[in-house]
């Protein structure tokens, strides 16, 4: 079935199972449609444990990761492997939370490589850092580009130089996510599988600026699975 704008495809009839014979194939047009966001904050009340909280999504309909492939393996004891090489891999998203705070992030599944039963297969990808090194913030401060600093280091210290080192000195340093995938669908004479996912990942730091937020994304996946040569 053909999907709207922002929604990965949907399957008609197939099976509620993984259903494909073992065997090495390549996954294309591996697509993942968030359906929700949490972020781990503290919450509104005064000495509130930190704790998920639901979202409002800020970002239009630009936040489907789509058309990316890799090999996908399926092994005689019936678990799988997926490796993540190439496609749409990445989005910004902003998020808000309920106290009015914007969280930033960088929602991708880069270098992903998952493994495990279809039912509950997953593993770690790499975040990269959700601006690049060029980026300048409004002192003009930058990685690789613009001034070194824009605050001065007081003589002496007034123990607030580890906060001010942090704004001057840029961090696009990338990071580690994880996530889960579980098959709820499979059809296997058109090559179609689609199940559920949920993702942990940080949240975007400002060049090394702010501490990251715990991210949880979970949603619907769609992949199709064509033998390998």
């Amino acid at each position: 079935m053909l999907p709207s704008i922002s929604q990965c495809p949907t399957i008609r009839d197939g099976v509620d199972s993984f259903a494909f014979k073992p065997g090495k194939y390549n996954a294309k047009k591996f697509c993942l449609e968030p359906t929700k966001f949490t972020v781990k904050a503290e919450g509104v009340n005064k000495n509130s444990a930190p704790e998920f909280q639901d979202t409002k999504l800020m970002t239009r309909l630009t936040y489907t990761l789509d058309e990316i492939e890799g090999p996908f393996e399926v092994s005689p004891d019936g678990t799988v492997k997926f490796e993540e090489k190439d496609g749409i891999d990445y989005a910004a998203v902003t998020v808000q939370l309920p106290g009015g705070e914007r969280v930033p992030f960088l929602f991708t599944i880069k270098q992903l490589v998952a493994s495990g039963k279809p039912e509950n297969f997953g593993g770690e990808f790499l975040v990269p850092s959700y601006r690049g090194t060029s980026f300048l913030d409004p002192k003009g401060r930058g990685g690789s580009t613009g001034y070194d600093n824009a605050v001065a280091l007081p003589a002496g210290g007034r123990g607030d130089e580890e906060d001010l080192q942090k704004e001057n000195i840029k961090n696009a340093a990338s990071s580690k996510g994880t996530i889960t995938l579980s098959v709820t669908k499979s059809k296997p004479e058109t090559g179609e599988v689609i199940g559920v996912f949920q993702s942990l990942q940080p949240s975007d730091t400002d060049l090394g600026a702010k501490a990251p937020k715990d991210v949880k994304i979970e949603g619907i996946w769609y992949a199709q699975l064509e033998p390998a040569a």
